[in-house]
């Protein structure tokens, strides 16, 4: 046998019979596979164990003296499930297989056949691999079950994530940088879960919301008596995440007295907590994250700029929700599923107006304000879809103030006429549902006209423009 790989276009032919064996190997190599031959199933059997990568395609037959196409078959599904078999079968053979296929085949071929016809089933079958694979990686990535939440198929996602893949070994400190509710906690337990540390501990700290005089003692541990109060010996978070790793979440508010022995503690990989003689050696992967603008806080001497040096090894920007837009259907379903299952609903998604309000919001909150507002849709929603009312005034365009300020302008730029139709339609809808429907309420929410706002149902194929059925108002231009 003989296998130069280079996947995935990579095919193994199994046939007992030289010359069809041999037939089959220069014209599949012509239309630019790499193929492996084997005369039996035994001869396949050591070549699909023996191989680094799973074969995409088996092409074999059905009738061999030390085994059958199902033996293969059986042996190529037991390397990987993925793998897609053509079998190649006489007339008299055709029940076999039919049984074949109903295990698990791609499909099946009878001699005589035309070659074109076979390259183009085992295409076909090489195709079927291919989408498999991908969706099985796509699913990996975008559906990981809660572990680090991370969803996004956009480009700056993208960056983010093979990012995080790339860095995930090394030992190497972490900054973390992004507005507030991008995600830097998700992002940070990822570079965990991806990395040889996995297994050990990982660790939270809110640098801002600790009280300046218990943050050392919480960071670093205390001694027994160390101070009114130390009843008992106190590890801390760097010994308490030993062999893990640790978030330091808004770094830039740590006091400058902390910033001095935090950075002791990343030069020396060594702890002293308060009341100790000597430091403590740890092995922790600290990873530092702040929405502040730190290096503006360097400049003006709010934050050391040799613990910023220490800290901005490897640098994560993550970038606000509005700048990844496409994610967020992907992140809307993701929430959905998970408060519907824990809030016991049956709801499934959005309707296709909720959707696009939550398109063209701005999210100040980024990801974190989307997760609240399909939580606060998932309780509200009386049906199975979460409609415009059930999300927040801001967010479908009801609020109240000076004027309707519905919509952000996108960086990408909008088209005026579409978006105003939308707004006019999404108004028109809003009216209707809360005035139950009864459309000369509707008109007088609306500020408009009874005739007016039949005619602008009509231009939005909104219903039936005979309901109602007491227009008395004399004709009118629509307003």
């Amino acid at each position: 046998m003989d296998s130069i790989i280079p996947a995935p276009k990579r095919l193994l032919v199994v046939d007992d019979e030289p010359g069809l064996r041999q037939m089959l190997e220069i014209q599949f190599r012509r239309e630019g596979y790499a193929v492996t031959v084997a005369p039996g199933f035994q001869t396949a059997a050591e070549a699909l164990r023996g191989s680094p990568q799973p074969f995409p395609v088996v092409l074999t037959d059905l009738s061999m003296p030390d085994g059958s196409g199902l033996d293969v078959l059986s042996a190529a599904k037991a390397r990987s499930p993925a793998t897609e078999v053509v079998l190649i079968t006489a007339h008299s053979s055709l029940q076999n297989a039919i049984d074949a296929m109903r295990a698990g085949a791609y499909d099946f071929i009878t001699k005589p056949f035309q070659s074109g016809e076979l390259a183009a089933l085992v295409a076909k079958a090489l195709e079927k691999y291919e989408l498999a694979t991908e969706n099985e990686r796509l699913r990996a990535r975008y559906e990981t079950p809660e572990r680090s939440d991370i969803v996004g198929r956009s480009p700056a996602m993208q960056r983010v994530l093979e990012l995080v893949d790339r860095i995930a070994s090394a030992r190497t400190t972490v900054l973390l940088t992004g507005e507030s509710g991008t995600g830097k906690e998700r992002v940070a337990r990822a570079v965990h879960e991806r990395s040889e540390r996995k297994n050990g501990p990982f660790r939270v700290v809110n640098c801002g919301a600790l009280p300046e005089a218990l943050m050392e003692s919480e960071l670093f541990g205390h001694e027994k008596g160390a101070f009114t109060g130390a009843h008992a010996r106190h590890a801390g978070l760097f010994r308490d995440a030993e062999g893990g790793t640790l978030l330091l979440d808004e770094v830039g508010e740590l006091p400058m007295s902390l910033q001095v022995k935090l950075l002791r503690v990343l030069q020396e990989r060594a702890v002293r907590s308060v009341g100790a003689t000597r430091e403590t050696p740890v092995d922790v992967r600290v990873v530092a994250a702040t929405n502040r603008d730190i290096e503006a806080d360097v400049a003006t001497g709010a934050f050391r700029q040799d613990l910023y040096y220490r800290l901005n090894v490897i640098r994560l920007a993550l970038p606000p929700l509005r700048d990844r837009r496409e994610d967020i259907p992907l992140l809307v379903e993701r929430f959905v599923r998970k408060f519907a299952r824990e809030l016991g609903k049956e709801t499934l998604g959005l309707t296709p107006d909720a959707l696009r309000a939550l398109e063209r919001y701005a999210f100040p909150g980024n990801v974190r304000e989307l997760e609240n507002i399909i939580e606060r849709g998932v309780a509200l929603a009386a049906s199975r879809a979460i409609g415009l009312g059930d999300l927040p005034p801001e967010v479908s365009g009801t609020a109240s103030g000076p004027g309707p300020t519905l919509l952000a302008l996108p960086p990408e730029g909008v088209q005026l006429e579409e978006v105003l139709a939308e707004v006019e339609r999404r108004f028109l809808v809003e009216a209707l549902e809360r005035t139950g429907g009864v459309r000369k309420h509707a008109a007088k929410l609306l500020g408009v006209t009874f005739r007016s706002l039949r005619y602008r149902l009509a231009k939005h194929a909104l219903g039936d423009d005979e309901a109602d059925g007491d227009d008395d108002e004399p004709p009118s231009t629509p307003t």
